[in-house]
């Protein structure tokens, strides 16, 4: 496809995104619901509002001390019209007293309004500081307890959320949860008192001033209102570009091999720019709305305050109000648009910020991964036997993984688990390490079942090495030490050793201090492998599972690692998923699985007397079929 095209496909898509814009601007979301954005948890007004209150009462004194400092703030702001009316009428215009009694009483009223002034800007100085602090504190409260919720999620749940929406409920949502405590309390309380006493103040004034300068106030907030509702979606169409294109770039440059390997550059940099074509389409689209309300603003501005100070001259020349009066109601004027404006946007980041609020209480209401049982027992210390007992297990979309599993492994054993790509290996596995709970039968622990147990407990007798290596971004030595934060740094180096990664380590820059990046980036995919088995290892798990621990590894590394697993499996129960079938011929019971069952079970030895499928698959692999499971099924 050519540029030329891409760029007629964006110009179209902006003229049907306004077209429906003009005709129904709720229409654009409507849209974005069907093309599977997640819908809104549903709503509860009430249970709303009693989790934000029971949010923020930990920290009232602090809402209270902020809330008591923006009323002096009004308080010091309001005077200062009220001592220039003084000033004008009193002081300045009023010839009868003697100039130098006049003169004196406008410099000591003029440095009373100073410190005012100082008084009025320390206490707003001091609120913002008081209210950033309380904002940095909730959000900081709010994010912990939200990562620690998710920490503790079923897998499935954090899955469907996604990377992107984890990561937007932790940051933007967080956020705007926190602004609720401005946007929803604080603003809109303070500036409905700012503009009630703005009024009070104005009609004990001048009441026909005032009816004239409130009578341009509805035509104001209508505007203003009507620009929000027209301006917003066409933001939130923007915002969801945006997480488009950055999911697409995170995806590009996550898989920057393939895209090179494709010679896709110029591809991916087309629709990147694409992306960016639409998403100012939108900006302009936007501004030009923003602009004519402003201009709109700017020409009924000054004709308000036109019709002021027409109206109150006329009233100053016919002797019934005085100069001063006509120049405090004048500010008072402008005092009064303020807390308008900030009642109108509050009404709007409100609703915002209610949106993020509840995806955010909606994640902390989930109930965490698997709560542990009325009267839960403390894991054991050893392993003696591990049983399951008409074990099946099948995936919330119905897709049966496991059906009628028997198995009784003794503790210090080692399990190896062999069979096709999706023939349950990895799913058993996550049983045993209680990332799934059976949907029928059980799992017992020297007897116990395991849901009987306490979940950290039990999670702590494993050590787990995936079929997808994840590093951290960070040292050798923190990744392997992320098993056991408290092992010491001989410990560290014993267990990579073992692991047959200490030669390479020492031969990294900093050795065991390199930084080796974002999931390990900097190493090959074997010392990765190998790194995260010095992981496991340094755990010194009772239960063992190691997921093509050694898929990844060329054949000496991987002969030594066999070799330090030997010694170290021993005493330890062990569960081996490995495609290479001659890594496992040492394992005390070997399965064999198909489409969720067991069809095999045996030794190595006692399984190529057999002459079943495993013979054939060792013999297959032997003659370098690489994947000897689909050349058997043919």
């Amino acid at each position: 496809m050519t540029e030329r095209t891409e760029r007629e496909r964006s110009r179209a898509r902006h003229a049907r995104f306004v077209e429906r814009w003009r005709k129904d601007p709720a229409s654009i979301e409507a849209e974005r619901l069907a093309e599977g954005a997640p819908p809104p948890p549903p709503r509860d007004a009430r249970a709303m509002r009693r989790r934000y209150r029971d949010w923020l009462w930990p920290r009232r004194r602090a809402l209270l001390g902020v809330a008591g400092l923006g009323v002096a703030s009004i308080g010091f702001d309001l005077a200062w019209p009220l001592v220039s009316k003084y000033l004008i009428d009193d002081v300045v215009l009023d010839a009868s007293r003697p100039l130098s009694e006049r003169q004196f009483e406008l410099l000591a009223t003029a440095a009373l309004m100073l410190a005012v002034f100082l008084l009025a800007s320390l206490a707003n100085f001091w609120r913002n500081l008081r209210m950033t602090l309380l904002g940095a504190r909730l959000a900081f409260d709010l994010r912990v307890r939200l990562f620690d919720r998710i920490l503790r999620l079923p897998l499935e749940q954090v899955q469907a959320m996604k990377t992107g929406g984890v990561l937007s409920r932790l940051s933007t949502d967080v956020d705007s949860t926190t602004d609720l405590v401005h946007n929803a309390l604080l603003a809109p309380m303070l500036s409905a008192l700012r503009l009630l006493a703005t009024l009070a103040v104005m009609f004990v004034l001048e009441w026909r001033l005032a009816l004239a300068a409130v009578v341009v106030m509805p035509l104001i907030m209508l505007l203003h209102h009507r620009s929000i509702r027209r301006v917003r979606p066409i933001w939130r169409a923007i915002g969801a570009d945006r997480q488009d294109i950055d999911a697409r770039t995170g995806e590009a440059i996550s898989g920057l091999r393939v895209v090179r390997g494709f010679a896709r550059e110029r591809g991916e940099l087309r629709t990147y720019a694409v992306g960016l074509h639409t998403v100012i389409r939108k900006r302009v689209l936007a501004a030009r709305i923003q602009g004519t309300v402003n201009l709109i603003w700017g020409l009924m501005m000054p004709a308000a305050n036109l019709t002021v100070i027409g109206f109150g001259g006329w009233l100053v020349m016919s002797g019934v109000t005085t100069i001063g009066t006509l120049m405090a109601l004048q500010s008072y004027f402008w005092r009064l648009l303020e807390p308008v404006m900030q009642i109108v946007n509050s009404i709007s980041e409100t609703q915002r910020g209610l949106a993020a609020m509840e995806r955010v209480f909606d994640v902390l209401d989930r109930a965490p991964e698997k709560p542990d049982r009325p009267g839960a027992l403390p894991a054991p210390r050893t392993v003696h036997e591990l049983r399951f007992e008409g074990v099946s297990f099948a995936y919330p979309q119905g897709r049966q993984a496991l059906t009628d599993i028997d198995l009784v492994v003794r503790g210090g054993t080692t399990v190896a688990l062999v069979g096709p790509s999706g023939a349950g290996k990895t799913t058993l596995t996550d049983l045993v390490a209680r990332f799934h709970d059976p949907t029928a039968g059980r799992i017992t622990l020297d007897g116990i079942d395991l849901r009987d147990l306490r979940l950290s407990g039990y999670r702590r007798l494993l050590g787990i090495v995936q079929q997808e290596t994840f590093l951290f971004d960070g040292s050798v030595r923190d990744n392997i030490r992320y098993a056991r934060p408290s092992a010491r740094s001989a410990e560290v180096e014993d267990a990579a050793r073992r692991a047959n990664a200490d030669a390479f380590i020492r031969e990294l820059p900093q050795g065991y201090d390199t930084w080796i990046g974002e999931r390990g980036v900097k190493l090959s995919g074997g010392q990765r492998q190998r790194i995260a088995i010095a992981r496991a290892l340094l755990a010194d798990p009772a239960i063992l599972i190691l997921d093509e621990a050694t898929s990844n590894l060329d054949t000496e590394s991987e002969r030594l690692i066999q070799e330090s697993l030997r010694e170290l499996l021993r005493g330890r129960t062990t569960f081996v998923i490995a495609h290479r079938l001659s890594t496992i011929a040492e394992a005390d019971q070997i399965l064999v699985l198909e489409k969720g069952r067991i069809v095999e079970r045996g030794t190595h030895a006692e399984l190529l007397a057999r002459g079943g499928r495993y013979r054939r698959m060792v013999e297959l692999q032997a003659k370098g079929v690489l994947d000897p499971w689909a050349a058997l099924d043919d």
